[in-house]
């Protein structure tokens, strides 16, 4: 999943929530497809995350745009 950008990962958590609406899976499937979408969803959360930092470190300078770089802080 790692390698995921964000619209693989929306693609996949769209089509594990299809899976869950439906309703054809067991207990234990449902789990699993759940916990894989909290994953799936916490990784867009993460990649958005990182896009806004990176667009808020933009900083206008002289006239022209010069990006920064940025650590992510845990």
């Amino acid at each position: 999943m790692e390698e995921m950008n964000f619209e693989e990962a929306m693609e996949a958590l769209e089509k594990i929530a299809t899976e869950l609406e439906k309703g054809d899976l067991s207990l234990e499937e449902s789990v699993a497809k759940f916990e894989e979408g909290i994953a799936l969803s916490k990784k867009c959360s993460d990649i958005i995350e990182k896009a806004e930092k990176k667009i808020t470190m933009l900083l206008q300078k002289d006239g022209k745009l010069e990006e920064e770089n940025f650590t992510v802080e845990e």
